[in-house]
């Protein structure tokens, strides 16, 4: 074999491996790790804005989607590969925006915006926030940033340091606030709820989003779509994550 075509030979080799090494690489963020930077500093002090973290797929499966159609705002449906865990309490979860840009009134996965948040409540928990300070039913763990709880609990008036108190369902007949917040059931795939008044300012973008059906109080009667409801079976698990500024977010799982 001539020189060039040694030359060549291995040139060729160390092409192949390099395809080979793009490939491995690809198929490693798509379906095992990704990283993120972290995009704001409400997870301080644990992670800061500018940080990096390694996001491990594998526990839920990775999603697989029609990225294209998520990119021009189309719904979209989601599948996961098979997953080998589950989230927890506390666990640092990155998903993307369950709203569109100035719309808050319904669901819909904004691909190009994600968030960085720590888990607080399970499918199936019922979580309140009582003295500022998170609580599930059953559980006695702290959960989220405590020193931000009770550096809430401390203040008497947190309007005057700048505190949004009001929050989600943003309802003066329900009133709940930052510091007395609840109780929230998180639905579970398969649970039931009673359609009332406050189950549906509760759960009606949830709801809206699965059924892709408004949801909506007429005459007194809870009406979704064109038909009157008297309760909802959930086909979805859902979380909550800590974000004192939106707690209106309860994040969308994509995972069943």
């Amino acid at each position: 074999m001539s020189k060039v075509k040694r030359i060549w030979a291995i040139l060729e080799n160390l092409a192949f491996f390099i395809f080979c090494m793009v490939v491995v690489l690809f198929l490693m963020q798509l379906f095992c790790f990704t990283s993120f930077r972290i995009p704001s500093d409400s997870m301080e002090p644990a992670l800061k804005d500018g940080d990096r973290i390694l996001v491990n797929k594998m526990i839920k499966g990775a999603r697989l989607f029609d990225v294209f159609a998520a990119l021009n705002n189309e719904d979209v449906v989601i599948h996961r590969t098979p997953g080998f865990g589950n989230f927890k309490r506390n666990d640092i979860l990155v998903f993307n925006f369950p709203y569109q840009m100035n719309r808050w009134d319904s669901v819909r996965m904004d691909v190009m915006q994600y968030y960085v948040k720590r888990c607080i409540a399970l499918p199936g928990d019922t979580l309140e926030i009582r003295g500022g300070f998170y609580k599930i039913r059953g559980c006695d763990e702290q959960l989220g940033n405590y020193k931000a709880q009770q550096y809430l609990a401390g203040l008497q008036y947190p309007k005057q340091h700048g505190i949004v108190v009001g929050t989600f369902p943003y309802d003066k007949q329900i009133g709940w606030t930052i510091c007395e917040f609840g109780p929230l059931p998180i639905p579970k795939k398969g649970q039931i709820v009673m359609m009332n008044r406050t189950n549906c300012l509760l759960y009606r973008q949830l709801i809206g989003w699965e059924q892709k059906k408004k949801l909506r109080i007429k005459d007194g009667q809870i009406v979704l779509g064109d038909s009157v409801i008297i309760q909802y079976r959930f086909k979805k698990n859902y979380y909550f994550g800590h974000l004192y500024t939106t707690l209106h977010c309860i994040t969308k799982s994509y995972s069943s």
